[in-house]
């Protein structure tokens, strides 16, 4: 159980549910005592450090609300111990997927990942995932200390964002790659289709991503820096298109929802995006013409219009540079030139 409360090590753009594990009704004849210091004895293997980092994160709830380490429990409290991982084994069953591998050699592949497809096994989702069509591919994969389930990944992407991901099939590969992530050197673009049209031609965004205090499957932008971790996002407008724009993101980090969060708080969120509000209109007319075509591309693409379209590092193993592109899929292409079209026609 050591490892469940271990961070987890993956550069992650990837959205995150939280899984209830533990739950503790404290008995009626208890003393008050430290939380961190009641789930550091309840739990085998646990520290009192790894436990106050998931109070810090929100993971541990006390009668249904974020908690501090310093809380001291009462009789009849309830606390949970929710982690990001589901009570389940690990097992993870090989299957015939189709996978787009632009590149692919010794040591890792670079895999085009389709929207649609999660990355890897989790609740709800064990199978068809891409980790699932890996592990059909290549019987063994590396896997980073503290995530069991996930072979050969060293980051991740949205079940709905499209795009590149390199996958790292040798252990000296994967700390190579994970080192290049965590010191922030790899160079990923994404496009995306947001409402509106910023101001500003481009511009840098930095504000804190970590979980809304509303809703925790959502990720809010904290710019004091209150909560959340550390997240910056460089973004430049490539196309005005009256309504909507075509926005390039370079992440120098790697959050979860990074973007999805960030454009959201310039307010611009991404086009189609469910969860945070781009799927209705944001900007435009009240004609019917207008909400009909609006509708067209919602079922065009039903999904987020985020593109994962270059990924740059260096090799682990020879240190030359590698640099890869993914064009737009169809849903995202076909969409974008009907805005186009539409701008024009309308002006």
């Amino acid at each position: 159980m050591l490892s469940d409360f271990e961070p987890d090590n993956l550069d992650d753009d990837e959205e995150v549910e939280l899984f209830e594990h533990f739950n503790f009704i404290i008995d009626k004849g208890q003393s008050p005592i430290r939380i961190d210091k009641f789930i550091t004895d309840k739990v085998a293997n646990a520290t009192r450090n790894k436990v106050q980092n998931a109070i810090d994160s929100g993971n541990i709830l006390v009668n249904g609300k974020p908690t501090k380490a310093n809380y001291k429990i009462k009789p009849l409290d309830e606390i949970k111990v929710l982690m990001e991982k589901p009570p389940r084994d690990t097992e993870i069953v090989p299957e015939n997927l189709p996978l787009d591998i632009i590149y692919e050699d010794e040591y890792l592949l670079v895999v085009n990942k389709a929207a649609g497809m999660v990355v890897h096994p989790a609740h709800g989702n064990w199978t068809g995932t891409l980790v699932n069509g890996l592990f059909y591919h290549f019987n063994l994969l590396p896997t980073l200390p503290g995530n069991t389930g996930r072979p050969g990944l060293v980051h991740r992407i949205d079940k709905d964002t499209s795009g590149l991901l390199v996958i790292a099939k040798s252990e000296l590969a994967m700390t190579d790659l994970a080192h290049q992530f965590f010191h922030h050197t790899i160079e990923r673009t994404y496009l995306a289709l947001v409402w509106g049209e910023p101001t500003e031609d481009n511009g840098t965004i930095i504000a804190h991503v970590g979980r809304s205090k509303k809703d925790r499957k959502v990720m809010d932008a904290f710019p004091d820096g209150s909560q959340g971790k550390h997240a910056v996002t460089h973004w430049k407008v490539l196309k005005r298109l009256r309504y909507v724009s075509l926005i390039q993101c370079k992440l120098e980090t790697g959050r979860t929802h990074q973007i999805r969060a960030h454009m959201k708080f310039l307010g611009h969120p991404l086009f189609n995006d469910a969860m945070y509000g781009g799927d209705k209109i944001r900007k435009g007319t009240q004609f019917s013409k207008y909400k009909s075509f609006v509708q067209n591309c919602f079922e065009i693409m039903p999904r987020q219009a985020l593109h994962a379209m270059s990924l740059g590092f260096v090799h682990p193993i020879n240190k030359k540079p590698m640099y890869f592109e993914a064009p737009l899929p169809e849903d995202f292409s076909t969409v974008l030139d009907k805005w186009e079209k539409y701008v024009t026609f309308e002006h």
